[in-house]
């Protein structure tokens, strides 16, 4: 970036291009001088004006920048953050796509890889033992090709009987699923052979 401005006032207009040729712009936000981190928000990318998005940009990746106002008009101080709420919701979805990519690379067939991925979701302890679905530290198990009576463990177990449940939930979802993509398959083509009248 050429000329360097070191402070962005809450509330100015800025637009800016990265050298990804990203081009940005919007009202600023917030602004961190040490790590050199300018919030901006900006239209919505889907064109709703009732939203929109909050762009992060590191100001070391900025080839240009222009300030179009200074913000001096008054401001509301930006809302409160809450630290523990975001830091959860992150720490989740590190954890779902870690599950995702243990489901991906376990080398099973897409059914087992489905199953696994339907538990993570509702279970956290859930994991891979060769092509095995190892749930609650292996009080139960799930072998391949992953149907109801390839669950197995202690049947007096509660354990048991919930996660049975939820196999038998699953793949009726995946039956009633795959039900409706042929329906509509075969009514396409039933559309597409009657005569043109």
């Amino acid at each position: 970036m050429g000329t360097e401005v070191e402070v962005f006032t809450i509330g100015s207009s800025v637009w800016c291009k990265t050298f990804t040729n990203h081009e940005y712009a919007g009202e600023v936000t917030g602004y961190h001088p040490e790590i050199r981190t300018l919030v901006l928000r900006c239209p919505s990318s889907n064109g709703d004006p009732k939203l929109r998005n909050v762009v992060f940009i590191n100001l070391t990746s900025v080839i240009k920048l222009r300030v179009k106002n200074d913000g001096n008009k008054h401001h509301d101080p930006p809302a409160n953050v809450n630290l523990h709420r975001l830091s959860s919701r992150i720490r989740n979805q590190v954890e779902q796509k870690r599950r995702t990519l243990q489901a991906i690379s376990a080398n099973v067939s897409v059914e087992g890889q489905s199953l696994f991925l339907a538990l993570s979701k509702i279970i956290q302890d859930v994991k891979w033992r060769n092509s095995d679905i190892v749930i609650y530290n292996q009080e139960v198990y799930i072998s391949p090709p992953y149907q109801l009576e390839n669950v197995h463990g202690n049947t007096n177990n509660k354990t048991y009987d919930y996660i049975v449940k939820v196999v038998e939930k699953h793949i009726q979802g995946r039956a009633m699923s795959s039900n409706a993509a042929v329906n509509t398959e075969n009514s396409q083509l039933q559309s597409n052979t009657r005569p043109s009248q």
